[in-house]
């Protein structure tokens, strides 16, 4: 996307136009991700170490074993974060 934001400034094609151009759609010209919240990484990096030491554990057991240490968590979530991590149980 850095072509549209060098194109951006000088105006000589508007945004619309850039977006057809390029097949993209206009709104993600937009888009800017949000930044990692600290608890997301904090989950993340017990996920990790709860599948390091069980790698046979898939979400629901993750879940579980972080419900035992006390945190409220969503084991579609845990899914979801195990997913983005690249972590499958064997």
């Amino acid at each position: 996307m850095g072509l549209v934001e060098r194109n951006r400034e000088s105006r000589e094609l508007s945004i619309s136009t850039q977006a057809a151009l390029l097949d993209v759609s206009r709104s993600s010209l937009y888009y800017r991700p949000l930044a990692v919240s600290q608890e997301e990484v904090e989950l993340k990096h017990k996920i990790d170490e709860i599948f390091t030491t069980h790698p046979y554990y898939g979400s629901r057991k993750i879940t579980q074993q972080l419900r035992r240490d006390g945190l409220l968590v969503n084991r579609k979530a845990i899914e979801g974060h195990m997913r983005e991590m690249g972590l499958e149980a064997i």
